[in-house]
């Protein structure tokens, strides 16, 4: 036996479902996506720790898969911050 039921597709927060007659509801609907849109573009802390998470997964995915040149680039990258600090240091107080 076939279906023929239509499967709605799920319509993101920033977009206006099609199919809406109401002047009214129609314009409820923009505000709410445009409203919507615009706290994803415009909240910078969210966005800041989506990138955050991201990064630390694909740190963790490349320890997993390089151990020992992600180890080897934490120290390098350690001392490199080591450097600059005790540049920094020296320079202010001479």
């Amino acid at each position: 036996m076939s279906s023929d039921a239509v499967v709605p597709v799920p319509v993101p927060s920033t977009a206006v479902p099609v199919g809406i007659t109401d002047p009214v509801e129609k314009a409820r609907t923009e505000l709410k996506a445009a409203l919507a849109a615009i706290e994803v573009k415009a909240n910078v802390p969210r966005r800041v720790s989506r990138r955050v998470d991201d990064l630390a997964d694909r740190a963790r995915a490349f320890y997993k898969s390089e151990p020992v040149i992600a180890t080897a680039a934490v120290i390098a990258g350690a001392a490199a911050v080591g450097a600059v600090v005790w540049g920094l240091v020296r320079a202010y107080t001479r």
